[in-house]
């Protein structure tokens, strides 16, 4: 009886404190796929709202909600030094709240299993200064720019190839809500949901033959030929 009273105390106190908790000030939609995640951070304006990938950028010491999304199968969405794990189930929203209190990069994982790449479906959270931050997110709502014959020789290249079909790059004519936004992809530190370091060699590797990377991965083999994958990787790279 006297443990059953303490408990209930507890329950009422702890109540008490989540219910006092702040108000988070960031709201980002988090959708598991296979094997990927697409990261939407919203906003009551419609022009403000703007979606990447495998990559969670939060202020430093401001509540963040994350409403976390099952575009498939059961995921878990699990930073070890930011917060325990939360599942992402299909058919409801689960919400995370975090407050990162230090600037950094964190490591995450799926940490439920989802299938043969289940092991490659990682990401980063970055934490960074409001201030850094903010100029992170103005960036991320401008359209993709490139500059250079390279560029325009691997964007004819993108459009010919069909990458259009599958991706969106935003300021372009591209639309593909299938695979990953890639509008500001070269900013981002890894490819393939933290599976390889992003530069212009692994971005050509990745395109060339992505089944040997990711087996079973929703990225088909493109068959582009020899002489076009290395201005679609810079064209790519180039997307700050």
């Amino acid at each position: 009886m006297v443990w059953l009273v303490i408990f209930t105390v507890v329950s009422f106190w702890e109540d008490a404190r989540l219910s006092a908790s702040p108000r988070p000030e960031l709201n980002i939609e988090l959708t598991g796929y296979q094997w990927w995640w697409q990261i939407r951070y919203l906003d009551d304006n419609p022009s403000r709202i703007f979606t990447t990938a495998n990559e969670l950028r939060v202020p430093v010491g401001k509540p963040v909600s994350l409403k976390l999304v099952a575009g498939d199968v059961i995921h878990s969405f699990w930073v070890p030094n930011v917060a325990g794990k939360m599942d992402l189930i299909p058919g409801q929203t689960n919400e995370l709240v975090i407050t990162v209190d230090r600037a950094g990069v964190y490591r995450g994982q799926c940490a439920e299993f989802c299938g043969t790449q289940h092991a490659k479906m990682g990401l980063r959270l970055i934490a960074q200064s409001p201030e850094d931050f903010d100029r992170w997110r103005a960036q991320q709502l401008e359209p993709a720019k490139s500059d250079g014959e390279i560029a325009r020789s691997g964007r004819e290249v993108f459009f010919a190839s069909g990458c259009f079909v599958c991706h969106t790059i935003r300021g372009t004519g591209a639309g593909g809500r299938v695979g990953p936004d890639l509008t500001h992809i070269g900013s981002r530190m890894a490819l393939a949901a933290d599976t390889l370091p992003n530069t212009v060699g692994h971005m050509a590797g990745w395109i060339t033959d992505p089944q040997s990377i990711k087996p079973g991965s929703n990225m088909p083999q493109m068959n582009i030929d020899a002489s076009d994958v290395s201005p679609l990787a810079n064209y790519l790279e180039s997307l700050k």
